[in-house]
């Protein structure tokens, strides 16, 4: 990714609020095979005209969507060093800050849990992989706020680490309420196979139906880290593919027919960084600090303003959304990025 600037880390990564620690129209698909890369490679021709379609209705009187992309394990200062065109282009005219400080520990079931539910450890109760503790009945994932704030509108969550959608007992970040959950498991379909399939689905719903807020979870770069023992030229090109990604999919929702009616917010974002030999947990500035991306008409351009947090994304979705923010919800983000 092209900086202006050169990334520094973050010194004191302690989380307010946060103690430290070292069906009707619902489905739910799991699919282990496919013919997906084709059906993304049509429906990417078939999209890319290069330009945005005529933006006539004013801003104020367009339907407003959003799509949180999640990409897995991404440290800063090596998005900085890797092309990443398409998470450029986003950044160039919306907002993006890598100063953004995730949970402790710095570990994907309390981070994701965090950015998807808006509030810290503390409160939903999960501190490891093992997801014990986990509160997600008092503080849901933001797809399941916004279904029950407003049911009318259509939710879609892909994702291929199994737990955010699936564990033992049930209760899951991404909640059996949101409309359409798709699960894909990268260990079983090796990762780049099953973030390409998570790709293809997600825009298969921007495509042929009327989604109004979306998640979507890429994990390959994370793995391909963790696999390697190495922040090195395979973990940059697993990152150079997810920007790939990223642009199908920003694509897909350009190429819609009602894009000129529509507000679509573009967030991006991952749970944590990591050290030089792929590892993460610990609190060193490399696995603490993240960013955030927010992208469209109604983005700000520039940088956050203040301090930035994990928590953050959940809070700027709903807040896009027009859902007015319960107190009672003791959510601990605030909206970032937007006009």
């Amino acid at each position: 990714m092209t900086q202006s600037g050169k990334w520094s880390a973050c010194d004191g990564f302690a989380q307010p609020g946060a103690p430290h620690h070292s069906a009707g129209r619902r489905a739910t698909s799991t699919r282990a095979a496919g013919r997906t890369a084709a059906c993304v490679l049509a429906v990417v021709v078939a999209s890319c005209s290069g330009e945005d379609p005529p933006r006539d209705v004013p801003l104020e009187e367009r339907t407003p969507k959003v799509l949180l992309i999640g990409i897995d394990g991404v440290r800063v200062d090596v998005l900085a060093e890797v092309p990443t065109p398409n998470i450029d282009r986003l950044a160039t005219t919306g907002t993006f800050t890598q100063r953004t400080r995730t949970t402790t520990p710095s570990v994907s079931g309390p981070s994701w849990s965090s950015m998807l539910t808006g509030v810290w450890p503390a409160k939903h109760g999960v501190t490891d992989n093992d997801f014990g503790g986990r509160r997600y009945d008092a503080y849901p994932g933001f797809l399941t706020r916004l279904e029950r704030a407003r049911p009318e509108l259509s939710t879609f969550a892909v994702v291929d680490w199994t737990p955010l959608m699936e564990l033992e007992g049930g209760s899951t970040a991404v909640g059996p309420e949101v409309d359409r959950r798709e699960l894909l498991d990268g260990y079983a379909l090796g990762w780049a196979e099953a973030d390409a399939r998570a790709t293809a689905l997600a825009i298969q719903e921007i495509s042929s139906a009327d989604p109004d807020a979306m998640f979507v979870y890429l994990g390959n770069p994370d793995e391909t880290s963790h696999q390697t023992g190495s922040i090195g030229a395979p973990y940059r090109d697993a990152i150079a593919m997810a920007d790939r990604q990223v642009g199908m999919l920003v694509d897909a929702v350009r190429a819609r027919s009602t894009y000129g009616t529509e507000n679509w917010l573009i967030l991006l974002s991952t749970d944590h960084g990591r050290t030089d030999d792929g590892g993460h947990g610990g609190d060193s500035p490399v696995e603490m600090t993240t960013f955030i991306l927010a992208s469209g008409p109604a983005a700000a351009v520039g940088t956050v303003e203040g301090e930035s947090f994990i928590v953050d994304v959940a809070v700027t979705a709903l807040t896009h959304m027009g859902v007015e923010i319960d107190s009672t919800w003791q959510l601990d983000g605030r909206s970032v990025g937007l006009r």
